[in-house]
This record gives structure tokens, C-alpha cells and sequence, in this order.
């Protein structure tokens, strides 16, 4: 019977052996750990070779605006030449391509493809010296569609050794080396004002550049070797290029939507959706608030529309007679744009309905006038839409949803203040992503564009990769 106290007392002492394992353990660890914070205090182990330049955190402490004394100001010495001149070698110089985003090789395609379609004639260059100044555009609805434009000024001024702005793209003259191939080709200029054929000519000249511009790219060695998948083309306008996208299908095209392609020749993985250059003024300093703006929700534009612009007509029926609300028709025409300009800021919600295509310029009238668009646009896409959640400044309803007695203006009427406020602020953070400007400035519409161009230059490498896999082979068999 004594035997049986035997294992009791052993698990006993091993208990209390463990105990003590534990306790030391855990004083241990403690004391370690207030080792270690007290050394992390004072970073004598820092090898200061690492440590970033002052310099570094001098150029971050300029931007922090600081209160400025204007009166003292009046009164300073102008700056010295020699100061001026240090200022200026510690400005950035030109892009330089292995230090941007987008390295694009731009056909020289003679002027008539491009500035010549503005009535520039160049003599010794195909392209004009934008350093003395920039053919004009023309203005009206012709601004809407004038991304090719913007987008090659901001390519030939790329290399000025003076550029103080984004180099997200900056032109190189070796193909081999670029990301993409840009094609300079002002197409939808060349719809708006050359599409009618004269009298004494077979086909309109644009019909003429398209079938020149065919032939041009495909004799091009760039084309060739990647049967134009890593090629630009531009055609903003939905009737731009109309006779040769079938014959250019497997480029990259810049477009407003995708209403008039075919998914086959257009879509969202190898194309990209631009904005249009919004055509009212901006609403500059803009105060407002939701009570300041008496009209609820404003539509001025075309009404009677084909294709799926019919509910443009339906949904005139159901509002025209709802209150607060503005619903007319409207052009550009007898001051249309200063109505609409006037309307637009005088509103807190602005109608974006489909109309012959899905897109249309009214949804960056919009923007520019921070109105909060309400979109009615089921096969709509969006400039950007990978960055920009537009669900924090736009109202999506489905167009069968909208054509449903009382539901539209029951939706706009259930937003509160505090609702319409935080996406009016929202507006007014976003809109310069959809600012066409020369020069460029930082992430504004033609730097957003090129940075969306840059998104597919992996899936252009990796089909081109895959497309060469058996090149050898097939020299061999031929």
C-alpha cells in the first residue's frame, strides 16, 4: 500500500521543476525585451550611409505651404542671375525615358494626318515648333472629342529641356525600345470637318486618310513585328475611323465608349475609355451649397434620340411636369452652351441619359459643374473606372428602373444634405482627372489616359511573348 505515495510525490516534484522552468523563462523574456526598448532609443547601430539626403526632406519642406507677408513681398530685391541660374540646374530637366512610366515611339506621319487638319502647313518638319506656340483648335462640340490633340502636344513637348511638368510618357526615337507605338492621326478632326464629299472627288478626304493610313502602318516594320498590337490609335469620336477599325482591329484604340465596335474590335481589356473635354465652364471657386442650388434635378440636351436613346423621349413624359426639376430640350446653338453652363451650376443633379451611344459629353459637364451626374447609361464605360470608384460622386440607376412611374425623382428626392454635400466634395477632388490641358499637369486627363495606356503594356508584352514561341520553328519549315 505504500507504494502507491510513490508516483505523487514524483508529479509533484515534476510539477513544481516546470514551475520554475516557467518563472526564469518569463523573467527572462521581460528583461530581454526592456533591453531592447531601451536600446532602440538611440540609434547607435544606424550606419548614416543609409540615412536619406537632407536635401530630400528640403524639397518635401517647400511644399508645406506657409503664410506669406504680400506686403514685404512688394519690397524684396528681385532674385540675381546667379541665383536664378542655381535655381533652375536644380529644377528637373527633360523626361527622360528610363525614369517614366511610358516610353512611346510616334510615327512622323506627314501633316495631313495631324496639325495639318487645322490648317498648319509646315515646310521643313512635319510637325510645328509648339515651342513658339500650339495650333489652335477648333471650338464648339469639336472640343469634346479632341483627345488626339492634347495627347500629341504633350508626346512632342516631352523632350523639352525645359519641361517642369509630368513625364509619365515621354517620346523616344528608337521603336525597339518603347512600350507602344503611337499613331498620330487626328481622327475624329478628320470626321467632324472632312466626312462630306466634294462635288468633284470620288471619296471624302477622310475616307482618303484612312485608306492612306492603312497602307502606311501596314508596310511599317513596328507593325510587323507585332501585327500592330502594341500600336495607339485614337478615336474618340464613335464615327471616327469607321472604314479602316475593321482593318486595325488589333491595335489599341482610345475610345469614348464602345457603342459602334463590335466586342471583337473593341473592348475593355486591350482598349481604353477617355473622357470628353467638357464644353460649359468650369465652375471656379465654387461656394455653393445644397439650399443655393434651386433646381433639383437639371437635363438639357437632345430628346428625341435612335438606338437606345429612346428613353431620353420616355422619361421627358414622366418629369417634365415634376417640380424643382428642368427638363428641355437644348443646343449649342443661340447660346445653348451659356444656358447650359448656368443651368448646370444652378443644379444639384445633372441627368446623364444614353443617347445614340452610351456615353456623351453631358456626364463632364457635368463634373466641371460638381452637379452630381446621375447616370441612365446600362452599357456605359468609364474613363478610369480601375482608379475611380465613381459610386462616391455619380447616382447609377438601371434604365428600366428610371422608366418606372415616380421611381427616379423619388431616388434624387431621398438624398439628404449631408449625402449630396459629401459627393459635391468628392466632385470638386476629382474633376482635374478630367481636365484636358497644354502643357500637362499632374494626373490631369491626358497624364490619367497615359497612365491607362501603361495598365495594358503587360497583357500587350505577354501575347507578343506567347505569339513568339515558335517563330524559330516556323522560319525553319518555311
Amino acid at each position: 500500500m505504500g507504494d502507491g505515495r510513490i508516483p505523487h510525490s514524483v508529479g509533484f516534484e515534476r510539477r513544481g521543476y516546470l514551475f520554475c522552468l516557467f518563472t526564469v523563462s518569463v523573467f527572462v523574456f521581460v528583461f530581454s525585451w526592456f533591453f531592447f526598448l531601451q536600446s532602440a532609443g538611440s540609434p547607435h547601430f544606424i550606419e548614416h550611409g543609409f540615412l536619406p539626403d537632407k536635401k530630400l526632406f528640403s524639397v518635401v519642406d517647400n511644399f508645406k505651404s506657409t503664410p506669406r507677408d504680400r506686403s514685404k513681398e512688394d519690397h524684396e530685391s528681385p532674385p540675381t542671375t546667379a541665383a536664378i541660374q542655381d535655381e533652375v540646374k536644380e529644377q528637373p530637366s527633360a523626361c527622360e525615358p528610363n525614369k517614366t512610366t511610358l516610353k512611346v515611339f510616334m510615327y512622323d506621319l506627314p501633316s495631313e494626318f495631324h496639325f495639318g487638319l487645322l490648317g498648319w502647313k509646315g515646310t521643313d518638319s512635319v510637325w510645328p515648333d509648339i515651342s513658339n506656340g500650339v495650333p489652335d483648335y477648333p471650338g464648339g462640340l469639336n472640343l469634346q472629342h479632341s483627345t488626339e490633340y492634347w495627347l500629341t502636344l504633350d508626346l512632342l513637348s516631352s523632350r523639352f529641356s525645359n519641361r517642369r511638368g509630368p513625364c509619365n510618357a515621354v517620346r523616344v526615337d528608337n521603336s525597339s525600345e518603347a512600350d507602344i507605338i503611337f499613331v498620330p492621326f487626328f481622327s475624329s478632326l478628320s470626321y467632324n470637318r472632312y466626312s462630306k464629299v466634294n462635288p468633284k472627288e470620288k471619296v471624302s478626304l477622310n475616307r482618303a486618310l484612312q485608306d492612306k493610313l492603312v497602307a502606311y502602318l501596314r508596310v511599317q516594320d513596328e507593325w510587323k513585328r507585332s501585327g500592330g498590337r502594341d500600336h495607339v490609335i485614337l478615336a474618340h469620336h464613335p464615327n471616327s475611323m469607321l472604314d479602316a477599325r475593321m482593318k486595325l482591329w488589333p491595335c489599341m484604340f482610345i475610345l469614348s465608349d464602345f457603342g459602334r465596335y463590335p466586342p471583337n474590335v473593341a473592348n475593355i481589356d486591350k482598349d481604353i475609355i477617355a473622357p470628353y473635354k467638357h464644353v460649359i465652364r468650369n465652375y471656379d471657386n465654387d461656394s455653393s451649397t445644397f439650399d443655393s442650388r434651386p433646381i433639383l434635378l437639371y437635363f438639357q440636351g437632345a430628346i428625341y434620340r435612335k438606338d437606345g436613346g429612346y428613353i431620353r423621349q420616355e422619361l421627358y413624359y414622366i418629369l417634365k411636369d415634376e417640380k424643382d426639376v428642368h427638363f428641355s430640350f437644348g443646343s449649342i446653338r443661340g447660346g445653348g452652351i451659356n444656358q447650359a453652363t448656368k443651368g448646370m451650376h444652378s443644379s444639384k443633379f445633372c441627368l446623364n441619359i444614353a443617347g445614340d451611344t452610351p456615353s456623351s459629353n453631358r456626364l463632364f459637364d457635368a463634373i466641371a459643374s460638381h452637379c452630381v451626374p446621375v447616370i441612365i447609361s446600362d452599357e456605359i464605360e468609364l474613363p478610369y473606372e480601375d482608379v475611380l470608384d465613381y459610386s462616391e460622386f455619380c447616382i447609377f440607376v438601371r434604365t428600366s428602373d428610371a422608366l418606372k412611374e415616380g421611381f427616379l425623382i423619388k431616388l434624387v428626392r431621398s438624398f439628404t444634405k449631408e449625402e449630396w454635400m459629401k459627393m459635391w466634395e468628392r466632385l470638386k477632388e476629382i474633376e482635374h482627372h478630367f481636365e484636358y490641358r497644354y502643357p500637362s499637369q499632374g494626373d490631369d486627363a491626358v497624364q490619367m489616359i497615359w497612365k491607362a495606356v501603361s495598365h495594358k503594356v503587360p497583357s500587350i508584352r505577354l501575347k507578343l511573348n506567347r505569339s513568339n514561341r515558335f517563330r524559330r520553328s516556323m522560319v525553319q519549315i518555311s
